[in-house]
């Protein structure tokens, strides 16, 4: 991927964790690498085709001064989501804020916090069969595009499927959502939980009755295999109720383990 760079951007601004840093403030340092594919650009010698890297550094300046934070952590990530979200053409940054006027009692000659941030193409499932399920997963949904880590979301349809695993319970109602997230794996999970949280999801009954049910399928081309986090989904290959939702969104995704697309595996367990 192309990059568009940006070194030692000085700006005087008022983060710190003392007082005295957000009275008086002092000169911080942003270094910024943007991954943007140029090669438009260069053919057309068009603007509009690449990024304009004086109004980034307005931007970044703009955060920068308009806000005060404790920690050049929370700078950098401020920074990284201001451009990401103002810029289509940008698909991930790297971002240094360096601090060489930072209270420390000893002679250095900076500190700096670097990030890599950017966006991910992620497939979620969605279930419920308790209460008015359809409303739950609306919500979820209208709480997935509200927050400000997510964008271009996509919604399958909804369909009504019987319990998987144990099935002395109501029916479901399945669909699943695509997006594009700048949070990690574990930020998305986090994120899910909150959501589920908030539709009171009780983890009683494996496989039991729920209000809400939201399962990350894919993460990019990741692989995750973690106490408490498998991507792609450990058994989504054998879920029609999961395969249906995800072929209408994204049927020639290929499966990084198992190798067939999404469309392919759904074939595959109807055949079976």
């Amino acid at each position: 991927m192309d990059k568009i760079c940006i070194e030692e951007l000085k700006i005087f601004a008022h983060h710190g964790v003392f007082e005295h840093e957000n009275i008086n403030g002092q000169n911080f340092y942003v270094n910024a690498v943007l991954y943007v594919d140029t090669e438009k650009a260069g053919r057309t010698d068009c603007l509009e085709d690449s990024v304009n890297y004086g109004t980034v550094c307005e931007l970044i300046s703009k955060v920068m001064t308009e806000n005060t934070y404790k920690l050049i952590e929370t700078a950098a990530q401020s920074v990284a989501e201001a451009i990401l979200r103002e810029y289509d053409l940008v698909e991930s940054v790297d971002i240094e804020i360096s601090k060489p006027e930072a209270p420390i009692d000893m002679e250095f000659w900076s500190v700096s916090v670097k990030i890599h941030r950017g966006w991910h193409d992620v497939l979620v499932a969605l279930g419920s069969n308790m209460g008015d399920s359809r409303s739950y997963i609306e919500n979820a949904v209208d709480e997935l595009k509200n927050s400000r880590f997510n964008k271009d979301i996509r919604c399958s349809e909804l369909i009504v499927t019987k319990p998987y695993g144990y099935t002395e319970q109501d029916d479901f109602i399945n669909g699943a959502v695509r997006f594009k997230t700048m949070l990690s794996p574990r930020g998305l999970l986090d994120l899910l939980h909150d959501i589920e949280n908030k539709a009171d999801r009780k983890r009683e009954i494996h496989w039991g009755p729920r209000t809400l049910d939201l399962d990350i399928i894919f993460y990019d081309k990741e692989i995750v295999d973690e106490d408490d986090l498998i991507i792609p989904h450990a058994d989504m290959h054998n879920r029609t109720f999961v395969l249906e939702p995800a072929a209408e969104l994204m049927p020639n995704y290929r499966h990084p383990i198992i190798g067939k697309t999404v469309a392919q595996l759904l074939e595959g367990l109807k055949e079976s």
